[in-house]
């Protein structure tokens, strides 16, 4: 059953191309969006957050605001591809091996998504942006297959889980004490220091808190973003989402990808230990206000990564994790004039 559709807010051309692909990836059936006004330029992957938060995902189409960009430009200057994952939205299906749900498997798919986009569209090399849990699969394949990537682009990147974990928690419990919250200390503090891979409940604790104070979502008199009730009404107004498909990308695909090797996996994330050498151009884009993902580890990767073709970060102020529309439409921007400009298009 479709909900509350209403009308696109951009429509492609009988030129162009607008289509929703249910692909086998990974040995499963997994679904794609491809936007595009012109075929033959160059091809734009978006790696969405979470695991199992699919926006910029399937559920996009034709939609401007995506949580981490705005499209209705972007679609004019590339093929851009949005992809469900493996377990949420679109591309959640109950007979997933549970084994399969682990980083490496997250980061194979994506290359075999790398391949097939290159042979489809026939091109060599092909752009990949990713936000949030997604930049922990983009800049792996950065560091690992160059020689199929014009650039990549993270957008609110993670450099070391365990640090940002800590710095996350010190947030929370600050933010517990000046709300007169003893609960929240009292849990806070009894978590003790990450890495945190006991249990998803263990995992999960720190989550709860940072949920509570909205660490994902920075407001003040003057700026006043989108809410997470926006995010799910994309997906309610999505002409290719069912009820099925959000109930599956909230709760069912929400618990099946928080899996015990991922969150071990998780532990393991430090770019700023495996991966300080970037052979293509590597754009940071990162919310001043974000205290869910911190913008200072960015900053010290950033001054010690060796990028040999060039690096560059953008601090975007309007925002903390999920994007302002205003912000959004600049990272857009920044996507097509300066990436742009450094792969020739």
């Amino acid at each position: 059953m479709k909900l509350l559709s209403r009308k696109r807010e951009f429509e492609i051309s009988g030129t162009g191309i607008s289509k929703v692909e249910i692909l086998y990836i990974g040995g499963i059936e997994q679904s794609i969006l491809i936007q595009a006004e012109h075929i033959d330029k160059p091809v734009l992957l978006f790696l969405h957050g979470g695991p199992s938060m699919p926006l910029p995902g399937v559920s996009c189409r034709s939609r401007d605001y995506t949580v981490a960009t705005t499209t209705k430009e972007l679609v004019q200057h590339y093929v851009l591809v949005f992809w469900d994952q493996r377990g949420t939205g679109k591309s959640y299906h109950p007979s997933i091996p549970t084994e399969s749900i682990k980083l490496s498997q997250f980061i194979s798919d994506a290359e075999e998504l790398v391949d097939y986009l290159r042979k489809r569209f026939n091109q060599n090399k092909i752009v990949i942006a990713a936000h949030s849990w997604g930049s922990i699969i983009g800049l792996t394949l950065a560091a690992k297959i160059p020689d199929k990537l014009h650039a990549y682009i993270g957008i609110s990147q993670i450099v070391d889980w365990p640090e940002n974990d800590r710095l996350c928690r010190e947030w929370a419990i600050n933010e517990a004490k000046k709300n007169g919250h003893k609960k929240a200390v009292d849990e806070l503090t009894q978590l003790g220091e990450p890495p945190y891979t006991e249990s998803f409940k263990q995992w999960g604790q720190l989550r709860k808190w940072l949920m509570k104070y909205n660490s994902m979502i920075y407001k003040d008199k003057e700026i006043q973003p989108p809410s997470l009730l926006d995010a799910v009404k994309i997906m309610l107004h999505s002409p290719d989402y069912t009820l099925k498909d959000i109930y599956n990308s909230f709760y069912k695909g929400f618990l099946f990808s928080f899996t015990q090797q991922m969150i071990q996996d998780f532990s393991t994330v430090n770019f700023i230990k495996s991966s300080n050498k970037i052979e293509i151009p590597i754009y940071f884009i990162h919310g001043r206000k974000d205290v869910h993902v911190y913008g200072s580890l960015v900053q010290t990767y950033f001054d010690h990564l060796n990028a040999t073709k060039s690096k560059h970060l953008f601090w975007v102020e309007k925002s903390s994790h999920m994007f302002h529309p205003d912000d959004a439409k600049e990272i857009e921007n920044i996507l097509i004039k300066h990436v742009g400009a450094a792969i020739g298009k």
